[in-house]
């Protein structure tokens, strides 16, 4: 029983997630492409550091945790 309700929060999370990925996505903002994102190209190297992006799933997942925690109380 508790697996079934695991897994059902999951796909929930899931569900959620992408539902988020495509409203950034016709909002004009792509997840590693914002303004805070380093890429360093030299000669024979790529280095990308997607530090806002980072950031910012960073707090969506917390504020979603949190939400989840409270709810289970």
């Amino acid at each position: 029983m508790e697996l079934g309700k695991l897994l059902v929060l999951i796909g929930l999370f899931v569900v959620v997630v992408g539902l988020v990925v495509m409203l950034l996505g016709r909002m004009n903002v792509h997840l590693g492409y914002l303004p805070g994102d380093f890429v360093y190209r030299g000669k024979h190297t790529t280095v990308y550091f997607p530090l806002a992006s980072s950031i910012l799933i960073s707090v969506v997942l917390s504020l979603v945790l949190y939400l989840v925690s409270r709810w289970r109380k």
